[in-house]
């Protein structure tokens, strides 16, 4: 039983984590090399519990679980029963972090990497006992949005999928066990599928961002968060999706390299709301608001899904 987790490496995903997981009872234990990280992500705890508060998620019966913080990598990995690495997405990085741990943790203790689309069978070429190791990816904000993808590399054990499929449920959570080690795994392959043709509308001057995404919020968006899209499929009817695909897939977007306005904001420094610029600009104030009134409309939604409203 997964009683103790320890999370390597805080970023922005580390900290609603970690309230998550301690909320479903267990005890967390995060590590960052970062001093400025780890002080980030205890300012961050009590706007995550806030949230958890507000989509009336309770602890269960045995009560709520801790988060405490360590400088010290051991100390993090000592006893964990779990391991969450979310270290940055660079493989390099990654093995570094299990050469690291591989020593510290027993055998049988499971690694799981946050990774967004690193294939898992390339990251346990890194590790000792592969079969322990398996991918959860989270969703960010990852304490709002339910839904962790469990992905089995080709060494990883299914015991381990189930015992990581089994605690995401237990939590209150949903796992979306994904069949195959692809890149991007599913989640990030659907997303960036949009976000490829968006930046290519917009670079082609076809519609200016703003006007984007308010048709994707309140069209394509509105309807995805009630019905998935192969529900969709059968809901605008099968003959239609063939009668439009056969000519509109020759005209979408499939371009291998990044568009170029994105590589010319990179170089100018406007890398989004972390640089103040990106496609939008942001003062500090409008970075706050934003991010509250977001919460807010998180929590909203996911409570109508949930039909709690």
């Amino acid at each position: 039983m997964i009683r103790r987790v320890a999370i390597i490496g805080l970023g922005t995903m580390g900290p609603g984590m970690a309230a998550r997981l301690a909320r479903g009872g267990l005890d967390v234990v995060a590590h960052d090399v970062s001093a400025a990280a780890i002080e980030r992500a205890k300012s961050m705890l009590g706007t995550a519990e806030t949230v958890l508060d507000a989509l009336g998620i309770a602890p269960p019966a045995d009560g709520v679980g801790t988060v405490h913080f360590a400088d010290d990598l051991a100390t993090a990995v000592s006893a964990a029963d779990l391991i969450i690495e979310n270290v940055p997405e660079n493989e390099t990085i990654k093995a570094e972090v299990y050469r690291r741990i591989d020593g510290l943790i027993a055998p049988d203790t499971i690694v799981a990497s946050d990774t967004s689309g690193i294939p898992i069978t390339k990251l346990q070429a890194h590790i000792s006992h592969p079969a322990r190791m398996v991918g959860m990816h989270w969703s960010n904000p990852p304490h709002i949005i339910p839904m962790i993808e469990v992905i089995a590399g080709a060494q990883t054990a299914p015991q381990t999928v189930q015992i990581i499929r089994d605690l995401i449920r237990a939590l209150g959570l949903l796992p979306v066990v994904v069949k195959k080690d692809v890149p991007g795994f599913v989640e990030n392959r659907v997303l960036y599928a949009l976000l490829r043709e968006v930046v290519d509308l917009v670079e082609n001057g076809v519609i200016e961002p703003e006007d984007i995404d308010t048709c994707v919020s309140w069209g394509i968006g509105y309807k995805l968060a009630v019905v998935g899209p192969m529900a969709l499929l059968d809901m605008a009817g099968l003959d239609i999706y063939n009668s439009v695909s056969s000519f509109l897939n020759a005209e979408l977007s499939d371009r291998k390299d990044v568009a170029p306005m994105i590589g010319a904001k990179i170089a100018a420094g406007t890398l989004g709301i972390k640089s103040g610029e990106g496609i939008y600009a942001y003062t500090p104030d409008q970075i706050a608001q934003l991010q509250k009134h977001r919460a807010r409309k998180f929590v909203a939604i996911r409570r109508i899904l949930e039909g709690s409203d």
